[in-house]
């Protein structure tokens, strides 16, 4: 099997929120792009949040993400996975990303959301443990996952549930 190596983030030093995946997915790794699977709600549901429609130029996409202050990036650095489904991530070959330095480098991040149950697991158990209280202030909410491997809730429905990447922070 061969190892897969994700992505750098989408990200500005103004960037006041996270969102993390587990490992893109093969459409994306193909296509060099975040969310790359034609089916994955996520451009859709940032296209009405936000205004980066999955019609836009990619690198037009992310530059309206940093203009809002969202920040995108996987738990995971690289990994060995048979095709897409995290479920087939062989757990022994992962490599986490360096989430120490990236906060210390990206200190207005106030919330990290997780776009799915896998990228919130990895995430809680090999992450969290090692950053220093300092980054333990962070508000995290799981959000249901834009794959289309998980179309149990409607476009509408990820829409509403994903809304609070946009509003405000409360303190």
């Amino acid at each position: 099997m061969t190892v897969i190596d994700a992505f750098a983030p989408i990200v500005s030093d103004s960037a006041r929120v996270l969102i993390l995946g587990s490992m893109p997915s093969s459409a994306s790794l193909a296509r060099q792009q975040y969310y790359g699977h034609p089916r994955n709600a996520f451009w859709p549901v940032l296209g009405v949040l936000v205004g980066a429609a999955p019609e836009l130029d990619y690198r037009q996409r992310q530059q309206i993400l940093i203009d809002h202050g969202i920040a995108v990036w996987d738990v995971l650095q690289s990994c060995i996975r048979p095709g897409s489904l995290d479920a087939n991530i062989a757990m022994d070959s992962v490599k986490i990303n360096d989430f120490r330095s990236f906060f210390k480098k990206y200190r207005a991040i106030e919330r990290v959301f997780f776009n799915g149950a896998m990228a919130e697991k990895l995430f809680r158990q090999q992450v969290l443990p090692g950053l220093s209280d300092c980054f333990n202030t962070f508000q995290y909410q799981r959000l249901p996952s834009t794959s289309p491997a998980h179309a149990s809730l409607s476009l509408e429905q990820k829409i509403n549930a994903w809304k609070v990447i946009v509003q405000p922070v409360l303190k």
